[in-house]
């Protein structure tokens, strides 16, 4: 019997000057775990006279994970934050009861060719915690855990499994794992993957149950508990994952909670520009 519940293709998608591939939600699946969005940004080469700039906007009853693979983002916030992201780093900011952030290309790069790929999600918060105070995480590439077994090359980008922990500051029992492979394994990992787990493909292929899948898929297993499958050699996939909330999760536009007046709130008050500003900043994103 597959132990395939569903297998999601990515779809294009447009956050302004950008085009993205979704992932999460959809229509069968709105939800992995805590994870409630995952859009795989690029890869896309920009001019000289492009840029990646989305102004400031709102986030409500969330972490933001922002992890790329090329190229770099400014991110600037309500919190007074300031950072470049660069490949191999996360970002993560949580938005709790409200914050507002810019994602754009440093200066340095903006008149310039460069690339730009990477993935941007979002895990909701438990019930218990979605209105607490917002922050924000920076955490080096060189203090994710990373290693090698029996030819796969594993980073623990967030959460915790597999014996170890992930230093991002996560709010929920999850994990997200980077695994890569330079020739073709078997992967078991039913006996250490807890709740619900999704396995997206970025590069190579997967093979489980007689069946060859590509990239652009995530794959969402039935019972994590039964997670094994072949990488293809040269691969890399995401694993990600953990335990479901036991309340609905509402999404709209930028806002995730588990009440829909919670989420009218912050229509409200982002109409109304109620929400903290992003200093140095004076262009925003209207409401939808």
């Amino acid at each position: 019997m597959s132990n395939l519940q569903t297998i999601i293709p990515e779809r294009e998608a447009n956050i302004g000057n950008f085009m993205v591939g979704r992932l999460l939600p959809f229509r069968s699946k709105r939800m992995v775990g805590p994870f409630a969005f995952i859009d795989h940004m690029g890869p896309v080469m920009m001019s000289e006279q492009e840029n990646l700039d989305v102004p400031p906007h709102p986030h409500i009853g969330l972490s933001t994970l922002t992890y790329l693979f090329e190229g770099a983002i400014m991110h600037r916030d309500s919190l007074g934050t300031e950072v470049e992201i660069k490949p191999g780093a996360v970002n993560w900011m949580t938005a709790g009861k409200g914050v507002v952030h810019s994602e754009r290309t440093p200066e340095s790069l903006r008149n310039t060719k460069k690339s730009l790929h990477g993935l941007q999600i979002w895990v909701a918060l438990p019930k218990h915690l979605e209105t607490i105070d917002p922050s924000f995480y920076h955490i080096n590439k060189e203090a994710i855990p990373t290693w090698s077994e029996h030819g796969i090359t594993i980073k623990l980008i967030a959460g915790e499994v597999l014996g170890r922990k992930s230093p991002v500051p996560v709010h929920s029992n999850l994990y997200f794992l980077e695994l890569k492979s330079t020739s073709r394994q078997k992967i078991t990992l039913g006996n250490d993957l807890f709740g619900e787990s999704g396995l997206y493909i970025l590069d190579g292929a997967v093979y489980s149950e007689g069946n060859t899948y590509e990239p652009k898929q995530i794959l969402i297993a039935k019972d994590s508990t039964l997670c094994e499958f072949e990488m293809a050699e040269n691969s890399t996939v995401y694993i990600f994952g953990g335990d479901p909330f036991p309340e609905e999760r509402h999404i709209h536009w930028n806002f995730v909670a588990s009440e829909k007046d919670m989420i009218q709130k912050a229509r409200d008050d982002w109409k109304a520009q109620r929400f903290p500003n992003v200093p140095g900043e004076t262009e925003f994103v209207p409401l939808p």
